[in-house]
């Protein structure tokens, strides 16, 4: 081991530090040429073994993304279904779907039985979520008829009202007295 000493920059002192060999053989590494395999390889084999280390990447295929954004999208990670201790809902909730939720009762006013007369044509009340489709088929499965289409309305009170048209077969005054309408 021997001491050199170093003057520090831009300071007034010098600072001591030991030196220490390196190992023997690690000069004798540096003196050797390495020796190659493909000296004492044939003209062909040669040629096979160069091309083969040089399509060979000598970099793994994981090395640093090169990130192309701006933004950080942070990776998907596990998520697990959840395991809830009770029910969400306490009761189920009502069908809409049936006939007799979506129909509530036809009307019975004036002007409905002059539409059920003149133009063949039934008025109910239903429920405020149910569409034109749903009423359609409420209307075949309760009262067994066809209907050409169904016109909706909201009234001020909130109610949904629903004018049914009847088919050219069907006659709307045969199938209120069936309904009890009149």
């Amino acid at each position: 081991a021997s001491i050199r000493h170093v003057h520090v920059p831009g300071g007034r002192a010098w600072v001591s530090e030991i030196i220490q060999p390196l190992p023997i053989n690690h000069y004798a590494s540096l003196t050797k040429a390495p020796r190659n395999n493909l000296t004492n390889m044939a003209g062909g084999a040669k040629a096979a073994a160069v091309a083969k280390k040089l399509t060979k990447s000598t970099k793994s295929k994981k090395g640093t993304r090169i990130h192309t954004k701006v933004h950080f999208y942070r990776t998907p990670t596990l998520s697990l279904d959840r395991k809830p201790k009770y029910a969400p809902r306490s009761v189920p909730r009502k069908s809409t779907k049936h006939s007799h939720n979506v129909i509530k009762y036809p009307l019975t006013t004036e002007s409905s039985m002059k539409l059920i007369e003149d133009s063949n044509t039934l008025v109910f009340i239903v429920d405020i979520k149910a569409n034109k489709r749903q009423i359609k088929q409420a209307v075949k499965d309760l009262y067994q008829i066809e209907c050409d289409k169904v016109n909706t309305l909201i009234t001020p009170r909130g109610l949904k009202k629903a004018y049914v048209r009847l088919s050219k077969d069907y006659d709307a005054l045969d199938v209120a007295n069936r309904v009890g309408v009149i």
